[in-house]
């Protein structure tokens, strides 16, 4: 008896043992990813940023955000991102019951040791041989005394109206957007993603002309139902003019960051003549993603 009783002791105390030695060899099955971009703005309350890492060609989220403020840390498997070979950054809706990526991605970049330098280059589309020219008209009626209240993104430098912006075609997710910064307030133009035709609201905005839609080309004119505030028509000379690249859907009705192309009208700019667009003030957005 007292051998069993002995016996059943030792087997506790070697199972007390194990147990003892599994704890202290527990290994934390997470690592640190540190993210530091430069350029992202605040989304608002409706979407937000996405972390994903591409392990096994699939992407697995490291988790969303909603400031800006940089470095931040994510708390990620080990083993995930230890065989993640790329990050990606989406905008998302804050709820969200897709489990995959949206089309909207604005960084990625590969892993290269334990960095990976990311950018909206490849992903959005690469911005640094844009150019892009306008005319100031106001086709959409049949007034001639107030061309100055119209813009429209074309070239008639040659006598015959043609594309006037050379820009690359976007990925799925994201469209162009024309603004007019008229006394620091940006007032749209349209959404286009061609801009050798007209953009997307051409025959419903509210701004234009009732004579006609306009020319094939993206463009506003600046004629009625002017938001408060404001007087139509009006006289664009002295204000920004600008292209910007918009997430779609879009998170916000002012201009996105990334404005590839932009320009200050002149204050004694003639009508109907082609003036050219400058480069703009951000046409990329980029940072650096460490696994540790």
């Amino acid at each position: 008896m007292k051998k069993m009783i002995l016996a059943a002791l030792a087997l506790g105390i070697f199972a007390s043992s194990c147990s003892d030695d599994d704890d202290n060899n527990v290994v934390n099955s997470n690592s640190d990813l540190i993210l530091n971009f430069d350029g992202l703005e605040a989304l608002g309350d409706d979407y937000v940023y996405e972390g994903w890492i591409i392990v096994d060609g699939s992407p697995v989220s490291t988790g969303t955000f909603s400031s800006v403020d940089f470095p931040q840390t994510f708390s990620v498997d080990s083993e995930q991102l230890d065989n993640a070979t790329t990050f990606v950054l989406s905008i998302e809706p804050a709820v969200d019951t897709d489990p995959a990526p949206a089309d909207t991605k604005i960084l990625a970049g590969d892993f290269s040791g334990v960095t990976a330098s990311v950018d909206s280059n490849g992903i959005v589309a690469d911005f640094s041989t844009s150019t892009g020219t306008y005319i100031l008209a106001t086709p959409t009626d049949a007034d001639d005394s107030n061309e100055e209240s119209g813009v429209w993104f074309l070239d008639n430098s040659s006598g015959a109206a043609v594309t006037g912006l050379n820009l690359p075609t976007l990925t799925a997710g994201w469209v162009y957007e024309g603004w007019a910064v008229i006394d620091g307030t940006p007032i749209s133009t349209g959404t286009f993603t061609d801009p050798a035709a007209a953009d997307d609201n051409a025959s419903t905005s509210m701004f234009k002309g009732d004579t006609s839609d306009g020319p094939a080309y993206p463009g506003e004119d600046y004629l009625q139902n002017a938001p408060d505030g404001f007087t139509f028509p009006t006289d664009l000379r002295g204000t920004t003019i600008v292209i910007s690249v918009e997430p779609s859907p879009d998170n916000s009705e002012l201009p996105f960051t990334l404005k590839p192309l932009a320009d200050m009208v002149p204050t004694d700019a003639m009508v109907h003549t082609t003036i050219d667009l400058e480069a703009g003030p951000v046409s990329v957005i980029s940072g650096v993603v460490t696994r540790n």
